[in-house]
């Protein structure tokens, strides 16, 4: 099971999901510093902040256990394949949802009147080599598959 390439594929992507729920994701500063995590919602910024902030805390956690259920599925290689397909998405969904709180966040700092000026911190970043990563293990399935279907053959 993690003697395939692709198993160590899927539990980098999976601690990167995972450890991305614990760091920050945006930061604002105007006069003090405001960090932006998953589950840092700000009521006062309105519904649809807080709405994206609980979704990118949400989709990160199941990002990683549904990472790690595709290396226990090594057996079944078609359901390995899509549990990679369906953590993409989940991957995409958690960007997206991070990147639509932030953005809510940042228009009400914009609201208040306050110079503001806003990054992108380490959080995003340690989520940007999943993909790849989910790309990759598909990859080392595909070619079990084509391994096994060969030896099939013979």
């Amino acid at each position: 099971m993690l003697a395939r390439i692709q198993s160590l594929y899927l539990l980098i992507a999976a601690l990167l999901a995972a450890l991305s729920v614990f760091v920050p994701f945006w930061s604002f500063s105007s006069n003090e510093l405001v960090l932006f995590y998953d589950f840092g919602a700000r009521p006062e910024a309105g519904i649809l902040q807080v709405t994206a902030s609980y979704a990118a805390g949400i989709f990160s956690p199941l990002t990683a256990i549904v990472s790690v259920a595709a290396i226990f599925v090594y057996k079944n290689r078609s359901l390995q394949s899509n549990l990679i397909v369906l953590a993409v998405l989940l991957f995409m969904a958690d960007l997206l949802s991070g990147l639509t709180a932030a953005h809510f966040l940042n228009q009400f700092f914009q609201g208040t009147g306050m110079e503001t000026t806003h990054k992108p911190e380490s959080g995003m970043f340690m989520m940007l080599p999943e993909p790849v990563l989910f790309w990759m293990a598909l990859k080392g399935v595909k070619k079990d598959e084509k391994i096994v279907n060969a030896y099939k053959r013979l």
